[in-house]
Protein backbone atom coordinates (compact mmCIF):
# COMPACT_ATOMS: atom_id res chain seq x y z
CA UNK A 1 0.00 0.00 0.00
CA UNK A 2 2.57 2.30 0.85
CA UNK A 3 5.11 1.74 -1.95
CA UNK A 4 1.96 2.24 -4.17
CA UNK A 5 1.27 5.44 -2.77
CA UNK A 6 4.71 6.65 -3.25
CA UNK A 7 4.38 5.76 -6.82
CA UNK A 8 1.47 7.22 -7.64
CA UNK A 9 2.02 10.29 -6.46
CA UNK A 10 5.70 10.43 -8.37
CA UNK A 11 3.47 9.85 -11.63
CA UNK A 12 0.93 11.88 -11.04
CA UNK A 13 3.44 14.75 -10.70
CA UNK A 14 4.99 13.92 -13.90
CA UNK A 15 8.18 12.37 -12.67
CA UNK A 16 10.04 9.20 -12.63
CA UNK A 17 10.77 7.47 -8.82
CA UNK A 18 14.46 7.78 -8.57
CA UNK A 19 15.92 4.12 -8.18
CA UNK A 20 16.81 3.43 -4.04
CA UNK A 21 18.77 0.55 -2.36
CA UNK A 22 17.10 -2.19 -0.49
CA UNK A 23 15.93 -1.55 3.35
CA UNK A 24 18.61 -4.72 3.80
CA UNK A 25 21.08 -3.16 1.64
CA UNK A 26 21.20 0.45 2.96
CA UNK A 27 21.27 -1.32 6.55
CA UNK A 28 24.63 -3.23 5.69
CA UNK A 29 26.26 -0.12 4.21
CA UNK A 30 25.67 1.78 7.24
CA UNK A 31 26.89 -0.96 9.49
CA UNK A 32 29.99 -1.30 7.39
CA UNK A 33 30.71 2.08 8.01
CA UNK A 34 31.18 1.27 12.27
CA UNK A 35 34.57 -0.73 12.67
CA UNK A 36 33.34 -1.73 16.24
CA UNK A 37 30.75 -2.49 15.20
CA UNK A 38 32.03 -5.29 12.59
CA UNK A 39 34.75 -6.32 15.26
CA UNK A 40 31.99 -7.09 17.55
CA UNK A 41 29.65 -9.04 14.80
CA UNK A 42 32.99 -11.30 14.45
CA UNK A 43 33.08 -11.49 18.05
CA UNK A 44 29.64 -13.07 18.31
CA UNK A 45 30.00 -15.01 15.63
CA UNK A 46 32.53 -17.03 16.85
CA UNK A 47 31.35 -17.09 19.83
CA UNK A 48 28.42 -18.44 18.36
CA UNK A 49 30.32 -21.50 16.19
CA UNK A 50 32.07 -22.50 19.74
CA UNK A 51 29.34 -23.01 21.30
CA UNK A 52 27.76 -25.10 18.48
CA UNK A 53 30.92 -26.77 17.62
CA UNK A 54 31.46 -27.50 21.62
CA UNK A 55 31.59 -31.57 20.25
CA UNK A 56 33.60 -31.21 17.83
CA UNK A 57 36.08 -29.04 19.44
CA UNK A 58 35.81 -31.13 22.76
CA UNK A 59 36.47 -34.33 20.80
CA UNK A 60 39.69 -32.94 19.52
CA UNK A 61 41.21 -32.41 22.97
CA UNK A 62 39.99 -35.95 24.07
CA UNK A 63 38.23 -34.93 26.85
CA UNK A 64 34.71 -34.26 27.79
CA UNK A 65 32.46 -31.59 30.56
CA UNK A 66 31.81 -34.60 33.11
CA UNK A 67 34.41 -36.82 33.44
CA UNK A 68 36.33 -36.74 37.02
CA UNK A 69 40.31 -36.96 37.18
CA UNK A 70 41.02 -37.48 40.82
CA UNK A 71 44.73 -38.20 39.55
CA UNK A 72 44.92 -34.71 38.62
CA UNK A 73 43.97 -33.23 41.87
CA UNK A 74 46.48 -32.63 44.99
CA UNK A 75 44.50 -33.77 48.01
CA UNK A 76 47.16 -32.87 50.45
CA UNK A 77 46.60 -28.95 49.61
CA UNK A 78 42.61 -29.12 49.90
CA UNK A 79 41.96 -30.29 45.69
CA UNK A 80 44.29 -27.85 43.85
CA UNK A 81 45.07 -29.25 40.19
CA UNK A 82 48.67 -30.26 40.00
CA UNK A 83 51.26 -28.82 37.79
CA UNK A 84 51.62 -25.42 36.83
CA UNK A 85 49.04 -22.96 35.70
CA UNK A 86 45.97 -25.27 36.58
CA UNK A 87 47.10 -28.38 35.36
CA UNK A 88 47.73 -26.78 31.28
CA UNK A 89 48.78 -29.39 29.42
CA UNK A 90 48.62 -31.44 26.09
CA UNK A 91 45.68 -32.91 27.22
CA UNK A 92 43.75 -30.32 29.14
CA UNK A 93 44.53 -26.62 27.00
CA UNK A 94 42.97 -24.80 30.11
CA UNK A 95 43.87 -26.78 32.87
CA UNK A 96 41.05 -28.34 34.82
CA UNK A 97 38.60 -27.84 37.46
CA UNK A 98 39.85 -27.99 41.41
CA UNK A 99 38.86 -30.58 43.75
CA UNK A 100 36.83 -32.42 40.29
CA UNK A 101 40.08 -32.67 37.98
CA UNK A 102 36.73 -31.97 35.09
CA UNK A 103 38.82 -30.45 31.68
CA UNK A 104 37.95 -26.56 32.41
CA UNK A 105 38.24 -26.11 28.03
CA UNK A 106 35.42 -29.31 27.77
CA UNK A 107 33.30 -27.44 31.08
CA UNK A 108 33.96 -23.34 29.37
CA UNK A 109 32.84 -24.12 25.69
CA UNK A 110 29.88 -26.51 26.72
CA UNK A 111 28.85 -23.49 29.37
CA UNK A 112 28.64 -20.96 25.94
CA UNK A 113 26.30 -23.60 24.52
CA UNK A 114 24.46 -22.87 28.31
CA UNK A 115 24.50 -19.20 27.94
CA UNK A 116 24.13 -18.12 24.98
CA UNK A 117 21.14 -20.16 24.56
CA UNK A 118 19.76 -19.13 27.48
CA UNK A 119 19.94 -15.65 26.36
CA UNK A 120 18.91 -15.66 22.37
CA UNK A 121 15.72 -17.81 23.36
CA UNK A 122 14.64 -15.70 26.57
CA UNK A 123 15.27 -12.91 23.78
CA UNK A 124 12.46 -14.86 21.47
CA UNK A 125 10.42 -14.85 23.99
CA UNK A 126 10.39 -11.37 25.49
CA UNK A 127 10.01 -10.07 21.88
CA UNK A 128 7.67 -12.13 20.59
CA UNK A 129 4.98 -11.33 23.82
CA UNK A 130 5.87 -7.73 23.67
CA UNK A 131 5.11 -7.54 20.14
CA UNK A 132 1.79 -9.35 20.70
CA UNK A 133 0.68 -7.37 23.24
CA UNK A 134 2.11 -4.22 22.23
CA UNK A 135 0.96 -4.21 18.48
CA UNK A 136 -3.07 -5.40 20.41
CA UNK A 137 -2.92 -2.81 23.15
CA UNK A 138 -2.37 0.17 19.98
CA UNK A 139 -5.37 -1.32 18.13
CA UNK A 140 -7.72 -2.70 20.51
CA UNK A 141 -10.33 -0.50 21.74
CA UNK A 142 -10.26 2.02 24.73
CA UNK A 143 -10.98 -0.63 27.27
CA UNK A 144 -8.77 -3.18 25.97
CA UNK A 145 -5.61 -0.56 25.86
CA UNK A 146 -6.51 -0.38 29.20
CA UNK A 147 -6.36 -3.76 30.55
CA UNK A 148 -2.91 -4.39 28.55
CA UNK A 149 -1.48 -1.48 29.52
CA UNK A 150 -2.06 -1.95 33.28
CA UNK A 151 -0.82 -5.53 32.88
CA UNK A 152 2.06 -4.65 31.25
CA UNK A 153 2.88 -1.94 34.08
CA UNK A 154 1.84 -4.68 36.53
CA UNK A 155 5.01 -7.07 34.57
CA UNK A 156 7.34 -4.09 34.44
CA UNK A 157 7.22 -2.83 38.33
CA UNK A 158 7.57 -6.77 39.00
CA UNK A 159 11.27 -7.15 40.50
CA UNK A 160 12.60 -9.67 37.87
CA UNK A 161 15.29 -11.42 40.02
CA UNK A 162 13.06 -11.37 42.91
CA UNK A 163 10.52 -13.70 40.87
CA UNK A 164 12.77 -15.59 39.38
CA UNK A 165 14.15 -16.96 42.21
CA UNK A 166 10.96 -17.64 43.90
CA UNK A 167 9.80 -19.32 40.98
CA UNK A 168 13.00 -21.44 40.36
CA UNK A 169 12.77 -22.21 44.16
CA UNK A 170 9.58 -23.73 43.78
CA UNK A 171 9.54 -25.99 40.57
CA UNK A 172 10.79 -29.09 40.84
CA UNK A 173 14.28 -29.97 40.22
CA UNK A 174 12.70 -32.87 37.62
CA UNK A 175 12.17 -29.98 35.28
CA UNK A 176 14.86 -29.00 32.61
CA UNK A 177 17.12 -26.28 34.60
CA UNK A 178 18.39 -24.20 30.67
CA UNK A 179 14.79 -24.53 29.99
CA UNK A 180 13.14 -23.61 33.37
CA UNK A 181 15.34 -20.54 33.31
CA UNK A 182 14.94 -19.17 29.58
CA UNK A 183 10.79 -19.50 30.09
CA UNK A 184 11.59 -17.43 33.59
CA UNK A 185 13.28 -14.73 32.19
CA UNK A 186 11.25 -14.64 28.64
CA UNK A 187 7.94 -14.67 30.71
CA UNK A 188 8.80 -12.10 33.17
CA UNK A 189 10.61 -9.40 31.31
CA UNK A 190 8.38 -8.60 28.18
CA UNK A 191 6.96 -5.62 29.54
CA UNK A 192 9.65 -2.67 28.21
CA UNK A 193 9.29 -4.61 24.84
CA UNK A 194 5.41 -4.00 24.81
CA UNK A 195 5.56 -0.36 25.93
CA UNK A 196 8.35 0.62 23.65
CA UNK A 197 6.26 -1.55 20.78
CA UNK A 198 2.86 0.53 21.96
CA UNK A 199 4.43 3.69 21.42
CA UNK A 200 5.53 3.20 18.30
CA UNK A 201 2.46 1.52 17.04
CA UNK A 202 0.33 4.86 18.17
CA UNK A 203 2.84 6.87 15.78
CA UNK A 204 2.55 4.64 13.26
CA UNK A 205 -1.30 4.43 13.04
CA UNK A 206 -1.24 8.10 12.41
CA UNK A 207 0.64 8.19 9.12
CA UNK A 208 -1.07 8.19 5.94
CA UNK A 209 -0.80 5.27 4.20
CA UNK A 210 -2.05 3.29 7.31
CA UNK A 211 -5.04 5.93 6.82
CA UNK A 212 -5.10 4.89 3.30
CA UNK A 213 -5.46 0.87 3.92
CA UNK A 214 -7.73 1.80 6.31
CA UNK A 215 -10.02 3.70 4.12
CA UNK A 216 -9.50 1.34 1.29
CA UNK A 217 -11.03 -1.55 3.27
CA UNK A 218 -8.23 -3.69 4.83
CA UNK A 219 -8.68 -5.37 8.08
CA UNK A 220 -7.16 -4.50 11.72
CA UNK A 221 -5.10 -7.87 10.75
CA UNK A 222 -3.64 -7.08 7.62
CA UNK A 223 -2.74 -3.57 8.23
CA UNK A 224 -0.94 -4.71 11.28
CA UNK A 225 0.91 -7.33 8.97
CA UNK A 226 1.34 -5.12 6.03
CA UNK A 227 1.81 -2.17 7.30
CA UNK A 228 2.84 -1.82 11.01
CA UNK A 229 5.31 -5.07 11.43
CA UNK A 230 7.61 -3.41 8.42
CA UNK A 231 7.58 -0.44 10.27
CA UNK A 232 8.21 -1.91 13.48
CA UNK A 233 11.12 -4.13 12.62
CA UNK A 234 14.00 -1.41 13.29
CA UNK A 235 13.13 -0.70 16.61
CA UNK A 236 12.46 -4.17 17.79
CA UNK A 237 15.51 -5.20 16.54
CA UNK A 238 17.32 -2.47 18.21
CA UNK A 239 15.94 -3.12 21.40
CA UNK A 240 16.23 -7.34 20.69
CA UNK A 241 20.41 -6.54 20.12
CA UNK A 242 20.62 -5.00 23.50
CA UNK A 243 18.20 -7.41 25.37
CA UNK A 244 20.67 -10.79 24.54
CA UNK A 245 23.65 -9.37 26.87
CA UNK A 246 20.84 -8.32 29.31
CA UNK A 247 19.61 -11.77 29.48
CA UNK A 248 23.10 -13.51 29.40
CA UNK A 249 23.86 -11.36 32.58
CA UNK A 250 20.69 -12.73 34.07
CA UNK A 251 20.98 -16.32 33.52
CA UNK A 252 24.69 -15.95 35.06
CA UNK A 253 23.50 -13.69 38.14
CA UNK A 254 20.39 -16.63 38.39
CA UNK A 255 23.37 -19.67 38.46
CA UNK A 256 25.59 -17.70 40.61
CA UNK A 257 22.98 -17.93 43.55
CA UNK A 258 22.34 -21.62 43.03
CA UNK A 259 18.85 -21.07 41.52
CA UNK A 260 19.89 -21.47 38.05
CA UNK A 261 21.40 -24.35 36.27
CA UNK A 262 22.54 -26.94 37.81
CA UNK A 263 25.90 -29.27 38.03
CA UNK A 264 26.94 -31.25 36.41
CA UNK A 265 25.43 -29.30 33.39
CA UNK A 266 28.15 -26.38 32.92
CA UNK A 267 27.20 -23.00 32.71
CA UNK A 268 29.40 -19.66 33.27
CA UNK A 269 27.20 -18.07 35.58
CA UNK A 270 27.44 -22.07 37.35
CA UNK A 271 31.32 -22.18 36.86
CA UNK A 272 31.34 -18.49 38.65
CA UNK A 273 29.65 -19.89 41.77
CA UNK A 274 32.07 -22.90 42.45
CA UNK A 275 35.12 -20.62 41.57
CA UNK A 276 34.22 -17.91 43.71
CA UNK A 277 36.64 -19.91 46.60
CA UNK A 278 39.21 -20.42 44.58
CA UNK A 279 40.50 -17.35 42.99
CA UNK A 280 44.13 -17.46 44.91
CA UNK A 281 44.57 -21.29 44.35
CA UNK A 282 43.51 -21.58 41.26
CA UNK A 283 42.95 -17.66 39.70
CA UNK A 284 42.09 -19.57 36.21
CA UNK A 285 38.83 -21.30 37.49
CA UNK A 286 37.54 -17.79 38.11
CA UNK A 287 38.88 -15.69 35.30
CA UNK A 288 38.26 -17.91 32.62
CA UNK A 289 34.29 -17.82 32.71
CA UNK A 290 34.51 -14.21 33.84
CA UNK A 291 36.33 -13.22 31.03
CA UNK A 292 34.55 -15.02 28.54
CA UNK A 293 31.32 -13.41 30.01
CA UNK A 294 32.64 -10.13 29.62
CA UNK A 295 33.76 -10.40 26.36
CA UNK A 296 30.51 -11.65 25.10
CA UNK A 297 28.26 -8.76 26.89
CA UNK A 298 30.53 -5.89 25.65
CA UNK A 299 30.63 -7.37 21.85
CA UNK A 300 26.88 -8.13 21.93
CA UNK A 301 26.47 -4.39 23.88
CA UNK A 302 29.05 -2.73 20.78
CA UNK A 303 26.62 -4.72 17.97
CA UNK A 304 23.46 -3.48 19.71
CA UNK A 305 24.63 -0.08 19.41
CA UNK A 306 26.04 -0.66 15.62
CA UNK A 307 22.69 -2.04 14.69
CA UNK A 308 20.38 0.75 16.10
CA UNK A 309 22.59 3.51 14.32
CA UNK A 310 22.53 1.53 11.25
CA UNK A 311 18.32 1.27 11.28
CA UNK A 312 18.07 4.60 12.55
CA UNK A 313 18.41 6.89 9.67
CA UNK A 314 17.94 9.93 11.93
CA UNK A 315 21.00 9.83 13.97
CA UNK A 316 23.03 8.70 10.44
CA UNK A 317 21.48 12.01 9.27
CA UNK A 318 22.56 13.88 12.18
CA UNK A 319 25.90 12.73 11.76
CA UNK A 320 26.34 13.31 8.11
CA UNK A 321 25.19 17.14 8.48
CA UNK A 322 27.16 18.05 11.28
CA UNK A 323 29.98 16.42 9.60
CA UNK A 324 29.04 18.16 6.54
CA UNK A 325 29.14 21.76 7.73
CA UNK A 326 32.80 21.52 9.64
CA UNK A 327 33.90 20.56 6.28
CA UNK A 328 31.73 23.26 4.16
CA UNK A 329 33.15 26.29 6.80
CA UNK A 330 36.55 24.48 6.26
CA UNK A 331 36.53 24.39 2.81
CA UNK A 332 35.32 27.66 2.66
CA UNK A 333 38.08 29.10 4.45
CA UNK A 334 40.50 27.50 2.73
CA UNK A 335 39.32 28.05 -0.88
CA UNK A 336 39.15 24.42 -1.79
CA UNK A 337 35.88 21.86 -2.23
CA UNK A 338 35.38 18.86 -0.24
CA UNK A 339 35.05 15.68 -2.34
CA UNK A 340 33.87 13.88 1.03
CA UNK A 341 31.77 16.36 2.52
CA UNK A 342 29.91 17.03 -0.49
CA UNK A 343 29.49 13.20 -1.14
CA UNK A 344 27.98 12.92 2.81
CA UNK A 345 25.67 15.38 2.43
CA UNK A 346 24.68 14.33 -1.47
CA UNK A 347 21.16 12.59 -2.49
CA UNK A 348 21.36 9.33 -4.15
CA UNK A 349 20.47 11.24 -7.37
CA UNK A 350 24.00 12.83 -6.76
CA UNK A 351 22.59 16.35 -6.09
CA UNK A 352 23.21 18.03 -2.22
CA UNK A 353 19.89 17.67 -1.08
CA UNK A 354 19.00 21.53 -1.93
CA UNK A 355 17.45 22.76 -4.74
CA UNK A 356 18.32 26.47 -5.94
CA UNK A 357 16.77 28.30 -8.52
CA UNK A 358 18.66 29.88 -11.16
CA UNK A 359 18.10 33.43 -12.38
CA UNK A 360 17.80 34.19 -16.35
CA UNK A 361 21.27 35.58 -15.71
CA UNK A 362 22.49 32.76 -14.05
CA UNK A 363 23.05 34.11 -10.71
CA UNK A 364 21.03 32.32 -7.51
CA UNK A 365 18.09 34.39 -6.80
CA UNK A 366 16.78 32.16 -3.53
CA UNK A 367 18.29 32.43 0.21
CA UNK A 368 20.22 29.97 1.94
CA UNK A 369 18.81 28.30 5.12
CA UNK A 370 21.34 27.35 7.55
CA UNK A 371 20.22 25.60 11.28
CA UNK A 372 16.91 27.06 10.44
CA UNK A 373 17.73 30.79 9.72
CA UNK A 374 16.77 31.93 6.73
CA UNK A 375 19.48 34.55 4.76
CA UNK A 376 17.65 36.15 1.64
CA UNK A 377 20.57 37.61 -0.64
CA UNK A 378 19.19 41.00 -2.33
CA UNK A 379 20.61 43.21 -4.65
CA UNK A 380 22.76 43.39 -8.13
CA UNK A 381 25.91 41.84 -7.84
CA UNK A 382 26.89 41.66 -11.25
CA UNK A 383 28.21 44.30 -11.61
CA UNK A 384 31.01 43.43 -8.55
CA UNK A 385 30.35 46.87 -7.10
CA UNK A 386 30.09 44.71 -3.62
CA UNK A 387 26.50 46.27 -2.65
CA UNK A 388 25.20 45.39 0.51
CA UNK A 389 23.27 42.18 1.38
CA UNK A 390 20.31 42.08 3.04
CA UNK A 391 19.82 39.44 5.60
CA UNK A 392 16.77 38.68 7.53
CA UNK A 393 17.42 36.38 10.77
CA UNK A 394 14.15 34.83 12.78
CA UNK A 395 12.50 37.83 11.34
CA UNK A 396 14.81 40.63 12.54
CA UNK A 397 16.67 42.25 9.64
CA UNK A 398 19.74 43.82 9.92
Amino acid sequence: MSEALVTSEAVGAGTQPLPTASGARQFWRRLRTQRAALVAAAVVALLLLVALAAPLLTALEGQDPTTYHPSLIDSARGGVPVGSLGGISGDHWLGVEPQTGRDLFARLVYGARVSLGVAFAATVIQVSLGVAIGVASALGNRWVDQLLSRATDIIVAMPLMIMSLALLAIVPSSFPRPVLVTLVIGLIAWGNTAKIVRAQTLTLKGLDYVSAARLSGWGTLRIARRELLPGLAAPVITYAALLVPTNITVEAALSFLGVGVKPPTPSWGQMLTAADVWYQAAPQYLLLPAGALFVTVLALTVLGDGVRTALDPRAASRLRVGTGRKKTKKAAATGTGDVNGAAALAEPDGRDGTDVPVGPDGRDETGVSVNGTVVEVGGDTADGGGQEKDTSMGGTAS
